[in-house]
């Protein structure tokens, strides 16, 4: 009986589906965008980007609430497209860059709300300050990268964020307070 429980057992194992493990993907930055944008006294959009950046997405395409997304914002990396707006914002009225050199997120929940839809809420630190916020992800393609020859994700996400929640409420109401945060990446499985 003992021998046939564990055939039993063995025969099942063998034919049960094999779980997948969650990847862990690098960014390829020559194709990775992150970027915000806010409301200039009604008048205009104003736009810049962070060009030096740091992330670690580990996804688990079959069960999505394994997966992990950290990254790091090198601030002093900011760029408005024009260099005594991006001096100010460098400087104590706004990221302090002196004293807080770096910009952080780092997700705490992952949940599918589409067919290619995900928010992603974590932990945002910006001047030495946490709030949590969510991201609204859109899986554009996961599948092998037609050029790499190996498993490539590639995502937009966005989020909306105060600055006034930060520390960074100069010129509020008249300058907006309301920031549009966006990410587009494109990542290829890391190589081990």
């Amino acid at each position: 009986m003992i021998r046939f429980a564990t055939a039993a057992l063995l025969s099942a194992l063998a034919v049960s589906p094999v779980l997948a493990e969650p990847i862990a993907y690098t960014l390829d930055k020559s194709h990775s965008n992150l970027a915000f944008s806010y409301n200039h006294l009604g008048y205009s959009t104003t736009s810049g980007r962070f060009a030096d950046w740091n992330a670690e997405l580990l996804i688990d395409e079959e069960n999505p609430a394994n997966s992990t997304v950290k990254m790091t914002i090198d601030v002093a990396s900011l760029d408005t497209f024009w260099g005594e707006r991006d001096t100010h914002f460098k400087s104590g009225d706004f990221f302090d860059v002196g004293k807080n050199p770096t910009a952080s997120f780092v997700s705490t929940k992952v949940e599918k709300v589409g067919e290619k839809q995900l928010a992603v809420s974590g932990d945002l630190t910006i001047k030495g300050i946490t709030k949590p916020v969510t991201l609204d992800v859109v899986v554009n393609t996961i599948g092998e990268h037609p050029l790499a020859k190996v498993p490539a994700v590639g995502l937009n996400a966005s989020t909306v964020i105060k600055r006034s929640d930060f520390g960074m409420d100069l010129y509020v109401p008249y300058v907006g307070d309301e920031v549009t945060v966006t990410f587009s990446a494109e990542a290829l499985k890391a190589q081990d």
